[in-house]
This record gives C-alpha cells, sequence and structure tokens, in this order.
C-alpha cells in the first residue's frame, strides 16, 4: 500500500473507514474547507491556536487541487468520509463533497495525531490501530475575532513508566500536535466519564496504563458553526487526508 493507492481506494469508493494505524510513516491530515470570505478568520485562529491547529497547507481560491509537491489530487474525493455544514448547522456526512464545492472555497490541511502513532509504537508503546477517542474539554482556546470555542483532545492510553518516553517521542511531531496537553487527570480538563467520549471507542485500559491527551483536530470544527457561513465543510473525525510526505517534511 503506499498513499497515492490509497488515495484511489478512497476515490473509488473502496476505501470508507477510518485511517487510523494506515501507512503509519506517512503525515496525515485534518480538513477544513471554507468561503474565501471566510478563509483569513480561520487561518487567524488556527495561527493563535497552534497546538490544536498546525497549518500544513493552504489552498488557492476555488482551487480543489492539493498545494503541495507531487501529483495532482483533487481533495473533494481524496476522504473516507466528510462533514457538511451550512448556516452553522450539520447537513450532510458524504463519502465525496463533488456536489458541495463552490466557487471561491478554500481548503485549509491541519496537522493530525496519528502522525505520531507509528514513531510511539517504534518506541515499544502499544498503540491501537483504531482511531483513538476524541473528547470536547472545558480549556478554552484562544479567541480570534468571534472565533473561541473550547480545546478538543484524543487520548491514548500508555503504560505507566512509559508515559515520559511518550512525551519525549510526540515533541518531535508538531504536525501530529507535539506533546501531550495533560496526564493522568480527565477532569483537568472538564472530562467527567473517560467511557463517554464524542468520538471514538475508548480501548482497553490495564491497571497501569494512564490516560495521555493530546490536542485533537476536531478543535476547528466546534469553532466552524461560529463563521456563520453559508457552507464549510471538514473531516468526518478519524477519516483522514494521508499525504505523500513524511512527517519530517512538516517539523
Amino acid at each position: 500500500m503506499t498513499p497515492a493507492k490509497l488515495r484511489s481506494q478512497i476515490a473509488q469508493g473502496e476505501w470508507t473507514t477510518p485511517t487510523a494505524g494506515v501507512l503509519d510513516n506517512y503525515q496525515q491530515a485534518n480538513l477544513v474547507i471554507v468561503p474565501q470570505a471566510e478563509a483569513y478568520a480561520l487561518l487567524l485562529f488556527c495561527l493563535r491556536n497552534p497546538k490544536a491547529c498546525p497549518i500544513l497547507a493552504v489552498g488557492d481560491a476555488s482551487d480543489p487541487q492539493v498545494p503541495l509537491p507531487g501529483a495532482a489530487i483533487d481533495i473533494r474525493t481524496m476522504l473516507p468520509r466528510y462533514r457538511v455544514w451550512q448556516h452553522g448547522h450539520l447537513v450532510a456526512e458524504p463519502t465525496d463533497i463533488e456536489a458541495y464545492w463552490r466557487r471561491g472555497s478554500v481548503l485549509i490541511l491541519l496537522g493530525c495525531s496519528h502522525t505520531f502513532d507509528a514513531p510511539l509504537r517504534r518506541a515499544g508503546i502499544n498503540v491501537s490501530n483504531a482511531a483513538p477517542p476524541v473528547y470536547s474539554t472545558t480549556i478554552p482556546n484562544t479567541p480570534a475575532g468571534a472565533l473561541c470555542g473550547t480545546l478538543v483532545v484524543s487520548m491514548r492510553p500508555v503504560t505507566r513508566v512509559l508515559v515520559s518516553q511518550a512525551v519525549l517521542v510526540t515533541a518531535r511531531y508538531p504536525s501530529g500536535y507535539g506533546a501531550p496537553v495533560q496526564i493522568g487527570d480527565p477532569e483537568a480538563l472538564g472530562i467527567t466519564d473517560l467511557q463517554a467520549p464524542d468520538f471514538g471507542v475508548v480501548p482497553p485500559m490495564g491497571p497501569d496504563d494512564v490516560p495521555v491527551f493530546w490536542a485533537c483536530g476536531v478543535t476547528p470544527q466546534q469553532v466552524l458553526p461560529q463563521l456563520r457561513s453559508a457552507y464549510c465543510i471538514s473531516h468526518y473525525p478519524g477519516h483522514m487526508f494521508v499525504l505523500g510526505q513524511r512527517p519530517d517534511s512538516f517539523r
């Protein structure tokens, strides 16, 4: 399997499942698409919240081609699943967005924590191949105009003696959100029930496992309704865009 082969399967409707645990050594990306008139506001929000919104690439207005080196890639068919908002309301979760792309649309690719799963495994830290559980928190983002909201995090259980190693490994990958934002205390993030994530399924946790939380690319989705734009498009959680570039290209 290569990134190009995976994207071909996605475009043909042969792959509609999450991308966690797939092509571990390649950068994965979250997606946000907004009208050109709202792109500045969203980019400003991302720049003020780089931990949760590391910018990988920004497309030209009206152009669905991914602005990165390599073969031409049309973003409208390259993710297994998308989410579509209209006037702040979620209206569809399609497997392609050709019917929703409009003139003036701007695509923004953001980092993804799936990027550091392979380095964690190489360091001896067991990471599930399933998409990690995702939680909304009570930690406020840095506002950018009317855009604010709260941080969203993903969780991976880590054996207690390996937590410091997990911190060191992930800190090397800012395009995967870098070091954790919280270790061992869900309530410090406002998470009252670890078994009730907003997305995903909690993997089995052993008696020596500690819940470790990283910033998550679902964070900008929390603020999309605040744009009050005619439309916004994003990835469906866990269903990412897999790039041909390695994570080291974005350090």
